[in-house]
């Protein structure tokens, strides 16, 4: 694997770990307390990193 490659799978490997600790936080009592509009802007955080982390699978997918 090149240095690029690895780097994206590094970025993947990370982004992952930052969405599942907030995708736990959205489900937590913690969360329910936040005012609406940022549950709002946290669950929008939540879908683009989402995608993100779909476009980094693709690539990671074409690198072979």
């Amino acid at each position: 694997m090149q240095e690029f490659q690895q780097r994206v799978v590094d970025e993947k490997a990370a982004l992952d770990d930052k969405l599942t600790r907030l995708t736990t936080f959205v489900g937590s009592e913690t969360f329910n307390g936040l005012p609406e509009d940022e549950q709002e802007r946290l669950h929008r955080q939540e879908m683009l990193m989402e995608l993100y982390s779909d476009v980094l699978a693709e690539r990671i997918a074409n690198f072979s």
